[in-house]
C-alpha cells in the first residue's frame, strides 16, 4: 500500500479559522534545561501546545454540535479509519445534492475535492469557500455516508449563524472531517480513508492525521 498525507502541517501561529487563537508550540522542558536531570549525554525535549480543537486538519465527532452527542473519546474506529472512500469533484461554491447522484456513498468516506486547499495559508482561504448545501447534507445522511470531508475552509456556509450541515450529517452519528488537503493526488475510488484523533473526552473536535491508502500503482500523483 502507498500512503498519501492529506493533512495540513500545525505550526507555531497557524491560523486556521478567523477569530480562533492561533497554536502556542514551545518547550516544557528544553534539552538544555534537561540536561540538568539526566545523565551526562543524554537529553530530551518535552513539548507543550496550547491551542483550540479546530486547527489544522481535524475531525467534528456529534459533541461538538450537540450536548448529548459522543464525544472523542465515543469515536468507533471503524466510523474514522480503513473506510472505503470515494472522492466527488466539484467546482461550485454551493456544493448541492447534484453533485453526488451519481456515485454510491453507502458505507463510504465521502471526500469533497474543491481544490481550496491551496489557498491554505492566505486570507484568500477565508473569503468565498466552498461549502455543502442542507439538501446535500441530507442526501448524504439518508444515503448511508459514513464519513464526510472536505478541503475547503468549512463544510457550512458561514455567512450567517446556521449551520446546517454540522446539524444534520453530527446529528446522526456522521463524523466530518474539514480543512483536508493533497485531494488532488487521489482517484476517486479505490483506496481507503482514515482520520483518527486522540480519544479525549469531553471534547467534540480535534486535529487529526488525515490519510488515504492507495494499493501501489494507483492515484493520480
Amino acid at each position: 500500500m502507498r500512503l498519501i498525507d492529506l493533512s495540513h502541517t500545525i505550526e507555531h501561529g497557524t491560523i486556521t479559522y478567523r477569530g480562533l487563537p492561533a497554536p502556542i508550540i514551545c518547550d516544557h522542558l528544553s534539552r538544555e534545561q534537561s540536561r540538568e536531570r539526566y545523565a551526562a549525554g543524554t537529553e530530551f525535549q518535552i513539548g507543550k501546545i496550547e491551542m483550540v480543537a479546530n486547527t489544522g486538519t481535524y475531525l467534528d465527532t456529534p459533541y461538538h454540535r450537540y450536548a448529548d452527542g459522543f464525544d472523542l473519546s465515543g469515536l468507533e474506529l471503524d466510523s474514522i479509519a480503513e473506510l472505503e472512500c470515494l472522492v466527488v469533484d466539484s467546482s461550485d461554491t454551493s456544493i448541492g445534492v447534484p453533485a453526488f447522484l451519481t456515485s454510491d456513498v453507502r458505507g463510504k468516506a465521502v471526500l469533497v475535492r474543491t481544490g481550496w486547499s491551496a489557498h491554505w495559508g492566505t486570507d484568500r482561504y477565508f473569503e468565498g469557500h466552498p461549502f455543502l448545501t442542507e439538501a446535500a447534507a441530507t442526501y448524504l445522511r439518508d444515503s448511508g455516508a459514513r464519513l464526510v470531508g472536505i478541503d475547503s475552509y468549512n463544510i457550512d456556509d458561514v455567512s450567517g449563524g446556521e449551520r446546517p450541515v454540522h446539524s444534520v450529517l453530527l446529528r446522526a452519528g456522521i463524523p466530518i472531517v474539514e480543512h483536508l488537503c493533497n485531494l488532488a493526488t487521489l482517484p476517486e475510488r479505490g483506496f481507503r480513508f482514515s482520520a483518527v484523533p486522540v480519544k479525549v473526552k469531553g471534547m467534540g473536535t480535534f486535529p487529526v492525521r488525515a490519510y488515504a491508502s492507495l494499493p501501489e500503482g494507483t492515484g493520480l500523483a
